[in-house]
C-alpha cells in the first residue's frame, strides 16, 4: 500500500511541495504565524462558546481548552489563520498546542484526540488554499503543532521523591503517536515539534514520529525542532544548554531547529547566536513580544518587536522568523516587511561529519584532535562492589555520590550498568537515571547507558534527555539482531559501542578484531545510515600475564587492531575497559596502575579515543619507577616470556605499604621547591599548606607572597602541562593537580591581601580611590569550569594594582561583554582548559567585533596555543588578540596594552608576529583546500543593495580631474616615514620600533637620526628649488558589477560600456569557524542587475618626473648615497600625494566624508572609510589590469605617467590604485585560485591561459 499523502494546493506531489520548502529556505527568510492563544483571548469566549453544541453537556469545564474550538468554533480558528496569512505568514500552525491525551486527560477529553488534530488541520489547510486564491504570489503551508503536554519525563513533580515520574516515555511516545496521525491524516505539510522544555518529551515525540514514517504507512514530512530557553541561564527547563538540546535532537535531521517562547528577541538573541553557530539545520526563530508585564500582558509593538527581530535578519541568524506570546497580526506584518528583504542564513558545516559529539546538560564534542575521553566506571554493580552495595540496598543517594565523585575526579562521561543477578535491571536502570537528571553536577556529562541486556538498555535511553552511548550491541546473535538493535539505538539518538564479536565468538588476534569491525562498520553505515563518528569499536581489552602463553599477546593484538580500525573505518571511535588487562593482578594495586597507564601511552599513540577507567587509579607514566616501567613495557608488547613471573615478585616485594613508606621518605627529604613540585605532579595535597608556607617565610628566595606564585608553583605547574600535553598524564591528575595549586594559593592570598592594604596606606588614599593600574574582565568560557590558571591570573595582577572581576566558570559570552561595558574594562582575559573552549573564545571574538568593543582581549589556558590565538582568533577581532603562556607573563602584557606610551607599538610588534604565524601555518599545510568557483561566488559578499544604508554614496563630481606641478610643500604633512627608514634596513625593537620612536633605539636609533637630518635637509633642498615634480590625475566613472567583474560606462546613460575591470575571487577554504565571505573587488559595486548606479573611482599620481636625472648625476659623481636617497624621498611624495588625493576624493570630489577629520597617523591606520586597492597587489593580483586604468583616463598622455612593457610605472617613484567607497568594502588577499578560476578568468578576458598564468604566476594553486 502507498503512504498515506496529502498534498498542497498548488503542488502535484507532497515531494514537490517538500522541495519547494527546501528550495524557498535557500532563497530567502520565510515566516511563521503569531500567537494563536493570544487571538483566542482577544475572542472573549465564554463557557459555553467553548462548549458549543455538542460539548454542552460535558462533564468537566471546557474554557480555556482551545484546541477544542477547532470543534465548536471552527470558523473562528479559520479566520485567525487567514489573518496569519495575509499578513505574510508562509506557515500557520494548527491549533493543538495540547492535542494529547496526557493534556486533554485534563478536560476529560481523550476520546477525541485523533479527531481534534484531523480537523485543526484540515481547517489550517482550508485557510492555506483559500488566501493562495487571494494572493497566487506563493503557497502556504500547515505546520502540525505539536506542544509539550503538561507533564515532564525528566523532572520529578514531588520534592520528596526525585526519582518519580508522572509520566513515562512509553506513555509519552503513545500519546504523540495518536496526535501525528491526526495531523498527518489532516494534511499537515510540516511537523513542528514546539515549546520543548524538557528534551525527553520531545525525543519521546521524535520517536513517535520516526516510528509512523518508518512504518511506510505515511509519506515523510519536513520537521521542525523549536525549544525553549526558560531564562538568561541560556538553558531549557530541564536543563540542558541550546547546543546541548541541538546535540539531543539532532539524529532526527529536523529541517530547521531554534526557539521560541519565553523570551523577546532582545533576551533570546544570544541563544539564537549560537545555536545557529552550532547546527547544519536551518534555523527557526519566533520569539515573545517582549517579556510579560505585572500582568502577565506583552506590551511590545509590532514597530519595536520588529525592529529588534530584523537584527537577526540582518546578521543572517535565521531561516525562519514568526512570533509567540503576545505576538499578532500586526506583528506578523511588521516583521514581515522588516525582514523579508534579507538574505536567509547559509547553514555551516555539520559538526557531527567529522566529530563524536554527545550531550549530557551540556555538550561533549570530541575528534581525533582532543585528549583521551575518560569514561567513569565505578557505577558499576559487576566492577564496583561499593556501588553494587549501594544499589542491592537501595541506598541510591550514596550511590549518587559515587557518580558525583567520578565526575570531580574527571570522568567526562559516566558509564552506569545495573547487570546483577538480584537486581531487576530494568528498575533499577530507571531509578538511578531519574536520580542523575536532579543531580546537574553529574547530569553535565554525557551518560553510558551499559548492559549485555537490551531491555535495560532501552530502559535507559528512555531516561535519558542527552545524546547517550549505548554499551553495547554486537553480532554474537546474528545479522537480524544486530540491525534491528542498531536502528532502535539511531531512533533513541544514541551513540554505540560494538564490541568484536560475532556469531563465531570473541575476536582476540589482530585481524579477527578488524574483520568483525569493518563487518559491523559497514552494516551500520550502509544499511542503518548510522553516522560513522557514532560508531565506538571495543576490540576487546583482555587480561595479560595470566600465567597462560596464547595470552601474552593479547595488548599487542589490540593495539595493532585499533591502528587498523582508525585507519581504516573513517569516523570510528575506540574504546574499551581498561581494568580488564591487568584483571590477573587484582589486589596489587600498584603494579595494576603502572599496566593500565603504560598500555593506555601506547593505546592512546594508536587512536584509542576513551576508556571505561576510574578516573582516580591512574599514575603518570613517568613517574613510574625505571624497574616496574620495563616490565610493564614487555609484558605490553610480549617481549618477556618471565613478565609475569617478574610483576607477581615486584608486587611482592613492593606493596602497599612499602611504596607508600619509601615514596615519602625520597620526597619528603628535598628541598621545598621541590617538595611544592612534587606534590603538584602527584596530587598530594596533605602537605601543601605547610611547604607553601615554609617557602613563604623564604624572605631570601621569595621576597613576597606573589613571588612563591610565580616560582615553584607555576614551576610545578608547568611540569604538569609538558606531561598533559605529552600524552603521560591525564585529565583526572591533572585536575589532581589544581586542587594543589588552588589550596597553596589560597594559603597565599591572605598575606597577599594584607600587603595590598599595606600598600594603600602607604599611599594614603582609600580602598574607594581610583588607585589601581587598570581593570580586567576575567572569565572561563561557557562550558568549560575549569579555574585553576584564571584565578592565578587574578591573584598576579591583584598583587600588581590591578582590579580584577572575576565572572567565575561556565561565563556566557553575552555576561562577558555586559561586564566589560559595566566594569569599564581595560582587558578582557578568557581561561579554558578543554578543547571546546577554543570554539567559545573564537565566538566571544567574534561577538565583541559585533558589539563594536575595542577592548584587548587576552587568551589563556591549557589547551590554548599562540598559532591557535593567530589563526583562529586574532582574524575575528580588530582589537588586540593576545596569547599569554602563563600566569606570570599576564602582568607584561597587560602594563604594555595600558601604557599609552607604549601601547601602539607593543601591539603593532604583536600583530606582525602573528601575522608570521598565519602565514607560516597555512604553508605548512601539506593540502590546502580550495571551493570551487561556483561555491566561492555563493560565499561571496552579498550586499543587500536595496536598504538606505547600503545605497552607493554618489559623487559630486563624475569625470577626471588632473593635476599639474603640484605644490610638494602640502604633501609633507602626509609622508609616512617608516617604510623610509626600511629602505635604509634601520629596525628598531620593541618598544622603539616605527618612528619617531626608532630614534631611541639602542642599536640603530642613532643612525637613524642621522639620516633622518641628512633626508629633511636634502628633501627642503629637492622642494625648494624645484628639482623635481609630480603631477597625478583622479577618476570617478560610473560602474556597475557583472559576477567577477567590474563594468565600466562611458556615461551616466549606462549604455556603453568604456572598460571592464576583471576580478580574482577568494578560493582558499577558510577555516570552519569563519563565517568571512570569499571576496572579489567586484563584490564592493552594486550589481548591474540592481538597477542602482554605483562608481569606481581610481588614481594614478607621481612625484618622480626629474628624478631618474638627478640620480644618474649622483651616480656620477660616485654619490650612491644620494642617488638612493633622492629616489626614497620621492617615493616617499608620491605616497604621501596619494593620501591626500584619496582624502580630497572623499572630501570633496566624491564628497561622502565632507567633515572627515583624521590626522596623518590616522590617516596611515587607515581609519577612513572605503579602500584603494592597487592592480598587481593582494586583492587584485594581476599587473595587466593596469592597462584598463591608463585606457580609461587617457593617462600617460594626461599626467607623462607610463606604462612599461612589463607594466611597471615610470616614472618609478609613481602609485596607482582603484578607489571603492562603500562603508563595506575591506581589503583582502586573493590568495592561491585554482585551474578553475585561472581558465574562466582567461576566458572573460578574452586571453590564453599561457598568458594569465605568466602574470599571475605567484598565486597559482597549482604547478605550471
Amino acid at each position: 500500500m502507498a503512504p498515506i499523502s496529502t498534498i498542497p494546493a498548488g503542488f502535484t506531489s507532497r515531494r514537490a511541495a517538500t522541495e519547494y520548502i527546501e528550495s524557498e529556505l535557500n532563497k530567502r527568510i520565510m515566516f511563521l504565524d503569531g500567537a494563536m492563544g493570544t487571538q483566542i483571548q482577544d475572542l472573549r469566549l465564554s463557557e459555553e462558546d467553548f462548549r458549543g453544541e455538542r460539548f454542552k453537556d460535558h462533564k468537566k469545564d471546557l474554557k480555556g481548552n482551545n484546541d477544542l474550538l477547532v470543534l465548536t468554533q471552527p470558523k473562528c480558528i479559520y479566520e485567525i489563520h487567514r489573518n496569519y496569512l495575509l499578513a505574510g505568514a508562509d506557515f500557520v500552525e494548527t491549533n493543538t498546542f495540547s492535542g494529547t491525551t496526557i493534556a486533554q486527560a485534563d478536560y476529560a477529553a481523550e476520546a477525541i484526540v485523533y479527531e481534534l488534530n484531523k480537523v485543526a488541520a484540515e481547517i489550517a489547510r482550508d485557510a492555506c488554499s483559500d488566501v493562495l486564491k487571494e494572493t497566487p504570489d506563493r503557497p502556504r503551508f500547515v505546520c502540525g503543532a505539536i506542544g509539550p503536554t503538561n507533564r515532564t519525563c525528566s523532572i520529578s513533580p514531588s520534592v520528596d521523591n526525585p526519582s518519580f515520574r508522572n509520566v513515562t516515555f512509553d506513555e509519552l511516545v503513545e500519546a504523540y503517536t495518536e496526535q501525528v496521525r491526526g495531523l498527518l491524516d489532516g494534511g499537515s505539510d510540516v511537523l513542528l515539534v514546539e515549546t520543548i522544555f524538557d528534551t525527553l518529551n520531545a525525543k519521546a515525540a521524535l520517536f513517535a514520529i520516526d516510528t509512523l514514517f518508518d512504518e511506510g504507512i505515511y509519506e515523510r514530512v519536513p520537521l521542525f525542532v523549536s525549544g525553549t530557553i526558560v531564562d538568561q541561564s541560556g538553558r531549557t527547563l530541564s536543563g540542558q544548554t541550546g547546543e546541548a538540546f541541538i546535540t539531543s535532537v539532532a539524529h532526527t535531521e529536523p529541517l530547521a531547529i531554534g526557539l521560541n517562547c519565553a523570551l523577546g528577541a532582545d533576551q533570546m538573541r544570544p541563544f539564537i547566536q549560537s545555536m545557529s553557530n552550532f547546527t547544519s539545520s536551518k534555523v527557526i526563530c519566533y520569539p515573545n513580544a517582549g517579556l510579560p508585564n505585572t500582568f502577565g500582558e506583552y506590551d511590545e509593538s509590532p514597530e519595536t518587536m520588529a525592529a529588534n527581530v530584523s537584527g537577526f535578519a540582518r546578521e543572517g541568524l535565521v531561516n525562519i522568523l514568526g512570533g509567540c506570546c503576545g505576538t499578532t497580526p500586526a506583528h506578523i506584518k511588521a516583521i514581515y516587511e522588516a525582514c523579508k528583504d534579507f538574505e536567509p542564513r547559509v547553514p555551516g558545516p555539520d559538526v557531527r561529519s567529522k566529530k563524536l559529539v554527545l550531550s549530557g546538560l551540556e555538550p561533549l564534542i570530541y575528534d581525533d584532535s582532543s585528549n583521551f575521553l575518560n569514561i567513569g566506571e565505578r557505577c558499576n554493580v559487576a566492577g564496583s562492589r561499593k556501588f553494587a552495595r549501594h544499589i542491592i540496598n537501595d541506598q541510591y543517594e550514596e550511590a549518587l555520590a559515587i557518580a558525583r565523585e567520578q565526575v570531580e575526579n574527571g570522568g567526562q562521561v559516566i558509564d552506569i550498568n545495573m547487570d546483577e543477578g538480584m537486581l531487576d535491571g530494568v528498575a533499577a536502570m530507571t531509578k538511578f537515571l531519574n536520580l542523575i537528571s536532579t543531580e546537574p553536577d553529574v547530569a553535565k556529562v554525557p551518560i553510558m547507558v551499559d548492559s549485555s541486556n537490551f531491555a535495560v538498555v532501552e530502559a535507559g535511553l528512555k531516561c535519558v534527555q542527552g545524546k547517550c552511548i549505548v554499551n553495547s550491541i554486537s553480532l554474537k546473535e546474528g545479522e537480524e539482531d544486530f540491525l534491528k538493535k542498531a536502528r532502535l539505538i539511531k531512533r533513541y539518538g544514541a551513540a554505540m559501542v560494538v564490541m568484536a564479536f560475532d556469531e563465531d565468538g570473541q575476536a582476540v588476534d589482530r585481524h579477527e578484531k578488524f574483520r568483525i569491525c569493518e563487518r559491523s562498520y559497514r552494516l551500520l553505515v550502509d544499511k542503518v545510515g548510522f553516522n560513522p563518528n557514532d560508531i565506538i569499536f571495543d576490540p576487546n581489552i583482555l587480561t595479560i600475564c595470566t600465567g597462560m602463553e596464547e595470552h601474552n599477546n593479547y595488548g599487542v593484538e589490540f593495539i595493532e587492531a585499533t591502528h587498523d580500525i582508525k585507519t581504516k573505518l573513517p569516523g570510528a571511535k575506540i574504546s574499551g575497559g581498561v581494568s580488564n588487562l591487568s584483571f590477573s593482578f587484582r589486589g596489587k594495586e600498584n603494579v595494576r596502575q603502572a599496566m593500565h597507564s603504560v598500555f593506555l601511552y601506547h593505546a592512546i599513540k594508536a587512536g584509542m579515543d576513551m576508556g571505561i577507567v576510574n578516573p582516580g587509579f591512574l599514575t603518570i607514566y613517568d613517574e613510574i619507577p625505571k624497574d616496574l616501567l620495563d616490565i610493564c613495557e614487555n609484558a605490553l608488547w610480549n617481549r618477556d616470556p618471565e613478565s609475569t613471573d617478574k610483576l607477581l615478585e615486584y608486587a611482592q616485594t613492593h606493596g602497599k605499604d612499602a611504596v607508600q613508606k619509601g615514596e615519602e621518605e625520597a620526597w619528603r627529604s628535598g628541598t621545598v621547591t621541590e617538595r611544592l613540585k612534587h606534590a603538584l605532579v602527584k596530587g598530594i595535597t596533605k602537605y601543601v599548606v605547610e611547604d607553601t608556607e615554609e617557602a613563604r617565610l623564604d624572605k631570601e628566595r621569595y621576597p613576597r607572597p606573589l613571588h612563591v606564585i610565580e616560582g615553584p608553583l607555576m614551576s610545578g605547574m608547568s611540569v604538569v602541562g609538558d606531561l598533559f600535553g605529552a600524552g603521560k598524564m591525564f585529565l583526572p591528575q591533572v585536575i589532581k593537580s589544581a586542587r594543589v595549586m588552588k589550596k597553596a594559593v589560597a594559603h597565599l592570598i591572605p598575606f597577599m591581601d594584607a600587603e595590598r592594604l599595606a600598600n594603600i596606606e602607604l599611599m594614603g588614599a582609600t580602598e574607594d580611590d581610583n588607585i589601581y593600574n587598570g581593570t580586567m574582565v576575567i572569565a572561563t568560557v561557557k562550558g568549560d569550569v575549569h579555574d585553576i590558571g584564571k584565578n592565578i591570573v587574578g591573584v598576579v595582577l591583584g598583587c600588581n594594582n590591578y582590579r580584577v572581576v572575576d565572572l567565575g566558570v561556565m561565563t556566557p559570552c553575552e555576561k562577558i561583554i555586559e561586564a566589560a561595558i559595566r566594569e569599564k574594562a581595560d582587558v578582557i582575559g578568557l581561561s579554558g582548559l578543554i578543547t571546546p573552549s577554543l570554539d567559545e573564545m573564537i565566538h566571544v571574538a567574534k561577538e565583541l567585533e559585533r558589539a563594536g568593543m575595542k577592548i584587548p582581549l587576552l587568551i589563556g589556558g591549557a589547551t590554548t596555543s599562540k598559532t591557535h590565538t593567530a589563526v583562529k582568533i586574532a582574524p575575528r577581532y580588530q582589537a588586540p588578540a593576545i596569547h599569554v603562556l602563563d600566569a606570570s607573563r599576564t602582568v607584561v602584557v597587560v602594563s604594555n596594552l595600558l601604557d599609552k606610551e607604549l601601547r601602539d607599538d607593543f601591539i603593532a610588534e604583536v600583530n606582525e608576529e602573528y601575522e608570521e604565524v598565519r602565514d607560516d601555518h597555512y604553508d605548512s599545510l601539506k593540502d590546502r583546500k580550495y571551493l570551487s568557483l561556483p561555491e566561492s561566488r555563493k560565499k561571496g559578499l552579498h550586499i543587500q543593495w536595496s536598504l538606505p544604508e547600503n545605497l552607493p554614496p554618489k559623487p559630486n563630481t563624475v569625470g577626471h580631474k588632473v593635476y599639474e606641478d603640484i605644490d610638494l610643500n602640502q604633501l609633507l604633512p602626509y609622508i609616512d616615514w617608516n617604510p623610509f627608514f626600511q629602505v635604509w634596513q634601520l629596525r628598531g625593537k620593541y618598544p622603539n620600533r616605527g618612528y619617531p620612536k626608532l630614534f631611541n633605539d639602542a642599536t640603530v636609533g642613532q643612525e637613524a637620526h642621522r639620516l633622518f637630518d641628512e633626508a629633511q635637509v636634502m628633501l627642503r633642498d629637492l622642494i625648494n628649488k624645484r628639482k623635481i615634480r609630480a603631477s597625478a590625475i583622479v577618476s570617478i566613472l560610473p560602474a556597475n558589477s557583472r559576477g567577477d567583474d567590474i563594468v565600466v560606462y562611458a556615461d551616466e546613460s549606462r549604455t556603453e560600456e568604456a572598460g571592464v575591470y576583471y576580478g580574482l575571487r577568494q578560493q582558499a577554504e577558510k577555516d570552519k569557524e569563519s563565517s568571512d565571505a570569499y571576496l572579489c573587488l567586484s563584490d564592493f559595486i552594486a550589481p548591474s542587475a540592481t538597477g542602482i548606479p554605483d562608481y569606481i573611482g581610481s588614481i594614478a599620481a607621481s612625484a618622480g618626473f626629474g628624478v631618474d636625472e638627478l640620480a644618474a648625476k649622483y651616480e656620477a659623481d660616485n654619490d650612491d648615497y644620494s642617488a638612493i636617497m633622492v629616489k626614497a624621498l620621492a617615493d616617499r611624495l608620491a605616497e604621501a600625494l596619494t593620501e591626500k588625493l584619496h582624502q580630497d576624493m572623499r572630501r570633496e570630489m566624491w564628497g561622502f566624508a565632507p567633515n572627515e577629520s583624521l590626522d596623518t597617523q590616522d590617516l596611515l591606520s587607515i581609519k577612513y572609510q572605503g579602500i584603494r586597492p592597487a592592480p598587481g597587489y593582494p586583492s587584485q593580483p594581476d599587473h595587466a589590469e593596469k592597462t584598463t586604468m591608463w585606457k580609461l583616463g587617457n593617462i600617460t598622455e594626461a599626467t607623462g605617467i607610463e606604462l612599461t612593457d612589463s607594466l611597471m610605472m615610470h616614472p618609478g617613484a609613481s602609485v596607482c590604485a582603484l578607489v571603492f567607497a562603500h562603508p563595506k568594502s575591506s581589503y583582502f588577499a586573493v590568495g592561491k585560485v585554482t585551474n578553475e578560476q585561472i581558465v574562466d578568468y582567461a576566458a572573460r578576458k578574452g586571453t590564453t591561459v599561457d598568458a594569465v598564468e605568466t602574470w599571475l604566476r605567484p598565486i597559482l594553486s597549482y604547478d605550471v
